[in-house]
């Protein structure tokens, strides 16, 4: 165990190395976004009345806090400072040319009564609640057509105090779907930057029908056994940018979405230009990155580099079914390192229930032009299980120098599925044993020609130093 997990430490040194390689081909939307905005009006939260004790309810000294600075909308924007303290609180909404800045000893902490987090109508492009049919929880941190916001702090915690949303979850109690800490909806320019997510309710930060959103220097936190407390979930968004997160959690890490069945069909409103990069992740239930199953409105053009994934069930993750419709294409992930996986990749044809029992059986995913690329692991217990859809075979599944150090003795299972391989150990299913260094039919990432001129050295150079590596791991 030792001698692996110090082989864990160089394969994560040696893909930090690769990233600042890489960085300069990701979204040039990415560098457009400003992690902070001068706001030339501020005011501090105990102006308002707060008390940041713990037990005092502060909602509406944020919600009056907020109102009061909508007049400034126009005049440059405000600022709402949260200083040391606990400050419990109910929902509140945002509002345009906002910074919420919370000090480093602040926690903003949600309320352990639900009647403070409002019932509203649910996704149009998930037609229910996702948990339960009808209306869901307002998330702790909410706002809708917004636009410049930037919800950010010295690392201080924003804490929904999920326990007892987990145990009604458990004991089937609930009356609507729980509620997320930050949702924001239909809005553009959007910061959310170095804080601390803990114990959220449900998802973390759901950015849902948005543009130009920046996720960056967030530390996301809940116990490995928490229910479906996902990470970051972009939903329906585009020009959408995750960069240096932490995040341990029971369900995936990151996970891209857009609307479920016949309503994310209807909706039709794709997730897209997502780049993600310098993620460590730990998951106990999900994935360190994945897609769906919730893909019915589309998903394409992400770019994911530098993953670090450890004591995580899988590794990488796409989840569709029939009646989802959609797309999920164009997907490039590289500079993946996984220690304590149990399944490296997986790609699975028939996950997750339905809205309703009006979904149409017909509708059947497209999975193309997925992309995985110099990708290492040690203690992983099985490389891949990618299984198509019977009459919808995945198409364009590219592997190229994958090294996994695998325990099973049947490292790929693979079904319904076409694709190619390249520098793949253990080698992989005969589906994908096409060399992909011979075809051009490979989705690149959409990168520069300086790309193309990097990546024969990135592939030649992982090659030579993961070869003697992976054989110590197996001794």
């Amino acid at each position: 165990m030792r001698r692996s997990t110090s082989l864990f430490q160089v394969l994560v040194v040696f893909t930090t190395m690769v990233e600042t390689q890489w960085s300069s081909v990701s979204g040039t939307y990415c560098k457009d976004m400003a992690s902070s905005v001068y706001r030339p009006h501020s005011v501090t939260i105990t102006e308002f009345g707060a008390v940041g004790d713990g037990v005092t309810l502060n909602t509406k000294a944020f919600q009056n806090a907020i109102f009061y600075l909508n007049s400034f909308a126009d005049k440059g924007g405000a600022q709402l400072f949260v200083p040391a303290g606990r400050w419990l609180t109910g929902s509140f909404s945002l509002i345009s040319h906002l910074t919420l800045s919370l000090d480093k000893d602040a926690e903003i902490i949600g309320s352990p009564d639900s009647s403070n987090w409002p019932a509203i109508d649910p996704l149009p492009s998930y037609g229910r609640g996702r948990e339960l049919p009808g209306k869901r929880h307002q998330s702790l941190i909410f706002g809708s057509n917004l636009t410049d916001v930037i919800i950010t702090g010295g690392n201080g915690t924003i804490d929904g105090q999920g326990a007892i949303w987990w145990d009604w979850f458990h004991k089937r109690t609930l009356n609507y779907t729980r509620p997320h800490l930050v949702e924001l909806m239909y809005s553009t320019n959007v910061v959310i930057s170095n804080l601390t997510f803990k114990n959220s309710p449900f998802w973390n930060i759901h950015p849902v029908y948005c543009s130009q959103v920046l996720v960056q220097h967030v530390t996301i936190l809940a116990p490995l056994d928490s229910p479906n407390t996902d990470g970051i979930d972009p939903d329906s968004s585009t020009n959408v940018c995750i960069d240096h997160c932490y995040v341990r959690n029971g369900d995936d890490a990151i996970v891209i979405k857009s609307g479920w069945d016949e309503f994310g069909i209807s909706f039709a409103r794709p997730s897209t230009n997502i780049s993600i990069s310098n993620i460590t992740g730990e998951t106990n239930g999900g994935a360190g990155i994945a897609f769906g199953s919730e893909m019915s409105g589309g998903i394409s053009e992400v770019r994911a580099e530098g993953l670090h994934i450890s004591n995580s069930m899988h590794g990488i993750r796409i989840k569709t079914a029939p009646g989802r419709g959609g797309y999920v294409k164009n997907v490039y992930i590289a500079g993946v390192s996984m220690d304590n996986v149990s399944m490296a990749i997986r790609i699975t044809g028939n996950f997750g229930e339905h809205p309703d029992d009006k979904y149409d059986r017909n509708a059947l995913p497209m999975i193309s032009n997925i992309t995985i690329e110099n990708v290492v692991g040690v203690n992983v217990g099985v490389a891949g299980i990618l299984e198509g859809i019977e009459g919808d075979n995945f198409s364009s599944i590219c592997l190229s120098n994958v090294s996994l150090s695998v325990q099973s003795m049947h490292p790929w299972n693979c079904s319904l599925i076409q694709g190619y391989s390249n520098s793949v150990f253990p080698e992989s299913c005969e589906q994908l044993r096409t060399d992909c260094g011979q075809t051009p039919v490979c989705y690149d990432g959409g990168s520069s020609s300086a790309a193309h001129a990097q990546a024969p050295t990135y592939r030649s150079s992982a090659s030579r130093l993961l070869n003697p590596l992976l054989n110590l791991a197996t001794l």
